[in-house]
Protein backbone atom coordinates (compact mmCIF):
# COMPACT_ATOMS: atom_id res chain seq x y z
CA UNK A 1 0.00 0.00 0.00
CA UNK A 2 3.13 2.60 0.79
CA UNK A 3 4.27 2.09 -2.67
CA UNK A 4 1.24 2.68 -4.59
CA UNK A 5 0.41 5.86 -1.82
CA UNK A 6 4.24 6.74 -2.64
CA UNK A 7 4.08 6.70 -6.18
CA UNK A 8 0.56 8.65 -6.03
CA UNK A 9 1.69 11.46 -4.45
CA UNK A 10 4.82 11.85 -6.51
CA UNK A 11 3.03 11.95 -9.87
CA UNK A 12 0.73 14.58 -8.00
CA UNK A 13 3.18 16.36 -6.89
CA UNK A 14 5.07 16.01 -10.60
CA UNK A 15 1.29 17.48 -12.23
CA UNK A 16 0.98 20.32 -9.46
CA UNK A 17 4.12 21.84 -10.41
CA UNK A 18 2.72 21.55 -14.38
CA UNK A 19 -0.19 22.48 -13.22
CA UNK A 20 1.37 25.94 -11.65
CA UNK A 21 3.94 26.49 -14.75
CA UNK A 22 0.54 26.45 -17.36
CA UNK A 23 -1.69 27.65 -15.76
CA UNK A 24 -0.35 31.11 -16.43
CA UNK A 25 -1.46 30.44 -20.62
CA UNK A 26 -5.20 29.91 -19.68
CA UNK A 27 -5.83 33.48 -17.60
CA UNK A 28 -6.34 34.95 -20.55
CA UNK A 29 -8.53 32.37 -22.28
CA UNK A 30 -10.88 32.43 -19.16
CA UNK A 31 -9.90 28.55 -18.15
CA UNK A 32 -11.39 26.84 -15.35
CA UNK A 33 -8.61 24.44 -15.09
CA UNK A 34 -6.83 27.89 -14.46
CA UNK A 35 -8.80 29.00 -12.49
CA UNK A 36 -9.21 26.25 -9.79
CA UNK A 37 -5.12 25.81 -10.26
CA UNK A 38 -4.98 30.03 -8.79
CA UNK A 39 -7.74 29.07 -6.32
CA UNK A 40 -5.66 26.27 -5.42
CA UNK A 41 -2.45 28.21 -5.14
CA UNK A 42 -4.61 30.68 -3.08
CA UNK A 43 -5.51 28.71 -0.22
CA UNK A 44 -2.32 28.12 0.58
CA UNK A 45 -0.37 30.95 -0.68
CA UNK A 46 -0.24 34.56 -0.33
CA UNK A 47 0.43 35.36 -3.85
CA UNK A 48 1.65 38.81 -3.93
CA UNK A 49 2.79 40.00 -7.37
CA UNK A 50 6.02 41.55 -5.98
CA UNK A 51 7.06 37.94 -4.77
CA UNK A 52 5.91 35.96 -7.21
CA UNK A 53 7.15 34.73 -10.48
CA UNK A 54 5.56 36.02 -14.25
CA UNK A 55 4.53 33.41 -17.22
CA UNK A 56 3.76 34.64 -20.36
CA UNK A 57 2.85 38.59 -18.47
CA UNK A 58 1.08 36.82 -16.08
CA UNK A 59 1.89 36.19 -12.11
CA UNK A 60 2.43 32.34 -10.95
CA UNK A 61 -0.22 30.61 -8.88
CA UNK A 62 2.08 30.57 -5.92
CA UNK A 63 4.84 32.64 -4.97
CA UNK A 64 8.83 32.42 -5.70
CA UNK A 65 9.32 30.33 -2.42
CA UNK A 66 6.40 28.24 -2.69
CA UNK A 67 7.13 27.04 -6.05
CA UNK A 68 10.56 26.27 -5.37
CA UNK A 69 9.78 24.12 -2.42
CA UNK A 70 7.09 22.33 -4.95
CA UNK A 71 9.12 21.86 -7.72
CA UNK A 72 12.31 20.35 -6.09
CA UNK A 73 9.91 18.61 -3.68
CA UNK A 74 8.29 16.75 -7.14
CA UNK A 75 12.12 16.44 -8.83
CA UNK A 76 13.35 14.89 -5.84
CA UNK A 77 10.10 12.55 -4.87
CA UNK A 78 10.52 11.39 -8.09
CA UNK A 79 14.54 10.66 -8.00
CA UNK A 80 14.28 8.62 -4.99
CA UNK A 81 12.28 6.16 -7.00
CA UNK A 82 15.38 5.61 -9.19
CA UNK A 83 17.66 4.72 -5.77
CA UNK A 84 17.04 1.15 -4.20
CA UNK A 85 15.05 1.15 -1.39
CA UNK A 86 17.38 0.65 2.00
CA UNK A 87 17.62 1.21 5.62
CA UNK A 88 15.38 4.00 6.77
CA UNK A 89 17.48 6.83 8.45
CA UNK A 90 16.26 7.43 12.05
CA UNK A 91 13.93 9.97 13.02
CA UNK A 92 16.67 11.86 14.65
CA UNK A 93 18.95 11.82 11.86
CA UNK A 94 15.60 12.74 9.71
CA UNK A 95 14.63 16.12 11.69
CA UNK A 96 18.24 17.24 11.24
CA UNK A 97 18.30 16.87 7.77
CA UNK A 98 15.13 18.89 7.48
CA UNK A 99 16.68 21.47 10.06
CA UNK A 100 19.47 21.64 8.03
CA UNK A 101 17.76 22.42 4.60
CA UNK A 102 15.63 24.88 5.88
CA UNK A 103 18.19 27.26 6.67
CA UNK A 104 18.29 29.01 3.99
CA UNK A 105 14.62 29.84 4.03
CA UNK A 106 14.79 30.60 8.03
CA UNK A 107 17.33 33.30 7.02
CA UNK A 108 15.62 34.87 4.31
CA UNK A 109 12.47 35.07 6.23
CA UNK A 110 14.14 35.89 9.24
CA UNK A 111 15.95 39.24 6.65
CA UNK A 112 12.42 40.09 5.82
CA UNK A 113 10.61 40.36 8.64
CA UNK A 114 13.52 42.27 10.46
CA UNK A 115 13.15 44.46 7.39
CA UNK A 116 17.18 44.17 6.51
CA UNK A 117 16.30 43.30 2.92
CA UNK A 118 13.78 42.87 0.30
CA UNK A 119 14.72 39.48 -1.25
CA UNK A 120 13.98 38.62 -5.07
CA UNK A 121 11.58 35.72 -6.11
CA UNK A 122 14.38 33.79 -7.16
CA UNK A 123 16.21 34.44 -4.03
CA UNK A 124 13.15 33.04 -2.14
CA UNK A 125 12.88 30.24 -4.82
CA UNK A 126 16.61 29.25 -4.61
CA UNK A 127 16.58 29.53 -0.67
CA UNK A 128 13.69 27.28 -0.79
CA UNK A 129 14.68 24.16 -3.00
CA UNK A 130 16.70 22.49 0.06
CA UNK A 131 14.13 22.02 2.18
CA UNK A 132 11.67 20.97 -1.18
CA UNK A 133 14.01 18.51 -1.83
CA UNK A 134 14.71 17.35 1.32
CA UNK A 135 11.21 16.58 2.07
CA UNK A 136 10.11 14.99 -0.96
CA UNK A 137 13.10 12.49 -0.87
CA UNK A 138 12.57 11.94 2.87
CA UNK A 139 8.93 11.24 2.23
CA UNK A 140 9.03 8.48 -1.08
CA UNK A 141 11.95 7.06 0.66
CA UNK A 142 10.07 6.76 3.79
CA UNK A 143 6.78 5.08 2.05
CA UNK A 144 9.16 2.98 0.27
CA UNK A 145 11.19 1.76 3.11
CA UNK A 146 7.79 0.72 5.08
CA UNK A 147 6.25 -0.99 2.15
CA UNK A 148 7.56 -4.65 2.06
CA UNK A 149 7.39 -5.10 -1.86
CA UNK A 150 9.68 -2.49 -1.92
CA UNK A 151 12.73 -3.75 0.57
CA UNK A 152 15.27 -6.11 -1.31
CA UNK A 153 15.39 -9.68 -0.28
CA UNK A 154 18.18 -11.72 -0.11
CA UNK A 155 18.49 -14.73 -2.79
CA UNK A 156 17.84 -17.65 -1.38
CA UNK A 157 20.87 -20.42 -1.46
CA UNK A 158 20.33 -23.01 -3.87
Amino acid sequence: MSRWLAAGLTMASLLWVVALVTAPFGVADGSVAAWLVYHAGGSVCHQRPERSFQIAGEQMPVCGRCFGLYLSGAIAAAAAWLTVPGRDASVDTTRKMLALAALPTVVTLAVEWLALAAPSSAVRALAALPLGASAGWIFVRKLRADDPMSVPRPVDAL
